[in-house]
């Protein structure tokens, strides 16, 4: 059994470097690899291509490189909770790709099967369609979108082992599930790091052949991006 562990995050993303492509899991602030991202911010990596479903809020998640301007490319789904990210993009401070989100979740997903691209019709007829091979399926067009080419892939899973295998927590699995396996090398923190065979085999949504480093995180805030709550009534 190959031992994958890492000690923490800084050990983790050491040969990150400036101007790579890296992968983020989550779903608004759900599920994000926070340990993962607080090293980044830490160690000043720059020039980065950021492929997430969203760039996080203001002061957390990818919010907290963007204030650094440590990323030169965001592709993404979902934008409209960061000022900063809004003020970059309208400046042309920060070059941005913006991305049907199922589009977005099989590109990764494709990287993750070794499918080099795919035909779907999602974004015909838009800016999104522009430059891209259009084919007719059924009567109905279809654009041609590539798989994604990551350097890392960095997800966060609620459990796994230090073979790899891991298991996520309810939505939590979001974007995590189909970005792990999809980079040339997957670095994954969890909430709980356990021996090979205490994980029910039947329960792991990723193996651990996905997967090549692997931590032990620690401080999770799990942030709420919005909460709405009844007025008190007297």
């Amino acid at each position: 059994m190959i031992d994958k562990r890492v000690k923490n995050a800084e050990e983790a993303i050491k040969d990150i470097q400036n101007g790579m492509t890296i992968m983020l899991g989550g779903f608004g602030l759900c599920g994000i690899p926070e340990n993962c991202i607080a090293e980044l911010v830490k160690k000043n990596v720059k020039d980065l291509t950021c492929i997430s479903n969203n760039a996080g809020v203001d002061d957390f998640g990818l919010g907290l490189l963007l204030q650094k301007r440590q990323i030169k490319k965001m592709i993404s789904s979902y934008v409209g909770e960061n000022a900063e990210f809004e003020r970059q993009m309208l400046s042309g401070e920060l070059e941005v790709e913006l991305t049907p989100q199922g589009t977005l979740a099989e590109k990764c997903r494709a990287a993750q099967a070794g499918i080099p691209a795919f035909y779907t019709p999602a974004g015909y007829g838009t800016e999104v369609a522009e430059g891209k091979e259009v084919k007719d399926f059924d009567g109905k067009p279809h654009i041609l979108e590539h798989a994604y080419k990551a350097e890392f892939s960095i997800v966060k899973a609620w459990k796994g082992d230090y073979a790899g295998n891991l298991i996520f927590k309810g939505t939590a699995r979001n974007f995590n599930l189909p970005m792990a396996g999809a980079a040339k090398i997957t670095i994954a923190e969890v909430e709980e790091l356990l021996e090979p065979g205490q994980l029910d085999p039947n329960e792991i949504h990723i193996p651990g052949i996905m997967v090549q480093r692997i931590f032990q995180g620690e401080k999770y805030e799990k942030r709420i991006e919005q909460r709405t709550v009844r007025k008190k009534v007297d």
